[in-house]
């Protein structure tokens, strides 16, 4: 079966199922939670502290503890649990800036593991990874969910997500190899949302003494939070406007152009910051995906695309 899953820094998103925290606590027993996995005698469960920043995801084992969890969660959703070994075909992928580096490196990371036994909530679980593809974030996401997206003459892709500012920009002439753009055309800027955060606790503390958590500043910045003190709303609209703002600087700065042509925004933050973009003045026609999981759904697309000739 394919099951694609989208390793952000903040969430974990697959194609059936709501995206979960990318944070776990291990423990040497199961617990009281029912939503416990088992896995070579440690017991995890997801938390709603997320893991530090890893530009790297395959330093230690916790990704793919975290995979697990999206494999178990999908495999659900679509009814194909078996007691028997399950095969899987896993679609992931990587920020433009970091995949001609690490691309091999994350594929190999869930290839040749063999049969992996474990246990997702007291049921047992056995799969064999069998094949690995990994695509560029951003692209996948407008291939899977913006219709009619090679027919635009000029577009300009940009994924805000959790530490990362994915753009791709997409022209007529742009080649394709496998069913992915030329990654000449791709890049990453380290300007996303978490950065933000950190940005907006900092200034509430030293500025209001406020200790602020990044679910706050979401429903702040939703419009959700109708308890915030007024100087803490305030503060962290401005400070959402800027970076905004800045990103948007940045992006121009390399000569991408953002009045002409569409631009095509998509991810969390973007979702997030959608006010902030509109009232930028700096784009001329904006598409916005709201849909959490594209990038997800953009692997699984591609995998297909990719495989339909084998």
């Amino acid at each position: 079966m394919l099951i694609a899953v989208d390793h952000g820094n903040k969430q974990i998103k697959t194609v059936h199922t709501p995206p979960f925290t990318s944070g776990l606590i291990q423990s040497d027993t199961p617990g009281f939670g029912t939503d416990a996995l088992a896995y070579r005698g440690k017991y995890y469960t997801l938390t709603d502290q997320r893991i530090p920043y890893r530009r790297d995801k395959t330093e230690d084992e916790r990704f793919f503890i975290l995979t697990l969890f999206a494999i178990a969660h999908e495999i659900e959703a679509m009814g194909q649990y078996s007691g028997s070994l399950m095969r899987v075909q896993l679609a992931v992928g990587l920020p433009p800036a970091h995949f001609g580096v690490q691309a091999k490196r994350f594929i190999n990371y869930f290839n040749g593991r063999g049969a992996v036994a474990f246990q997702f909530k007291g049921k047992p679980y056995a799969i064999f990874i069998e094949n690995t593809a990994c695509f560029p974030q951003s692209f996948s996401a407008a291939a899977a969910t913006v219709k009619n997206l090679a027919s635009f003459p000029r577009a300009l892709v940009v994924d805000i997500g959790g530490f990362t500012a994915d753009y791709v920009r997409l022209r007529e002439e742009v080649r394709w190899r496998n069913g992915v753009p030329d990654m000449a055309a791709c890049d990453s800027l380290e300007n996303g949302v978490i950065l933000l955060y950190n940005r907006i606790c900092a200034k509430a503390n030293a500025e209001l003494d406020i200790l602020l958590e990044e679910s706050e500043i979401d429903r702040i910045l939703r419009g959700e939070d109708q308890d915030a003190a007024p100087e803490v709303i305030a503060l962290a609209e401005r400070e959402a406007q800027e970076f905004i703002n800045d990103l948007l600087s940045g992006l121009r700065e390399r000569m991408l152009e953002l009045k002409s042509g569409k631009v095509i925004f998509l991810g969390g933050g973007a979702t997030l910051l959608h006010r902030q973009i509109e009232a930028s003045g700096k784009i001329g026609q904006a598409i916005f995906v709201e849909d959490i999981n594209a990038n997800a759904k953009g692997y699984e697309y591609l995998y297909r695309l990719q495989h339909s000739g084998r």
